[in-house]
């Protein structure tokens, strides 16, 4: 992943907020989301993609791969843990795709796209991970007495 020019980020930056709003009325509609979040979940969905965008943003600023996989990976495991399930990230990051390629300059989208290509290249890696993370904190500690 190579970091994206000044230009594409400021281009990022000027529209992420009305990239937020598209992508969290596109995710609200649909028939699934209950399912894909869980009950009561709409305002920490909403908050997620909020605090992604931003990340993202320091991200593009300055790129740093290890920040990059831990963030994600504690992204699973504390989204899942509220009842968020593994479809839920396909599904939003196929809208951030699609939103993107609509709103964003071709220039900044074939900067930012690597980043995203790689997220869903390794979405079933972050699952099995936080899988084992989630299995691993439900097993009782060695001589801790109930």
């Amino acid at each position: 992943m190579k970091q994206p020019s000044g230009v594409a980020i400021a281009e990022f930056i000027s529209k992420a907020d009305a990239i937020t709003i598209i992508l969290n009325d596109g995710l609200s509609q649909r028939n699934d989301i209950l399912k894909l979040i869980g009950e009561g979940n709409l305002d920490m969905m909403y908050d997620n993609h909020r605090n992604h965008i931003r990340f993202m943003i320091s991200l593009f600023n300055d790129c740093n791969p290890a920040v990059f996989t831990e963030t994600v990976l504690w992204v699973f495991r504390a989204y899942r843990s509220h009842g968020f399930k593994l479809t839920y990230w396909p599904a939003q990051l196929d809208t951030w795709m699609d939103t993107f390629n609509k709103e964003l300059s071709r220039e900044c989208f074939d900067q930012i796209y690597p980043f995203y290509d790689w997220l869903i290249l390794n979405n079933p890696l972050f699952a099995f991970i936080s899988d084992q993370a989630i299995s691993d904190d439900s097993k009782p500690a060695m001589g801790r007495h109930e």
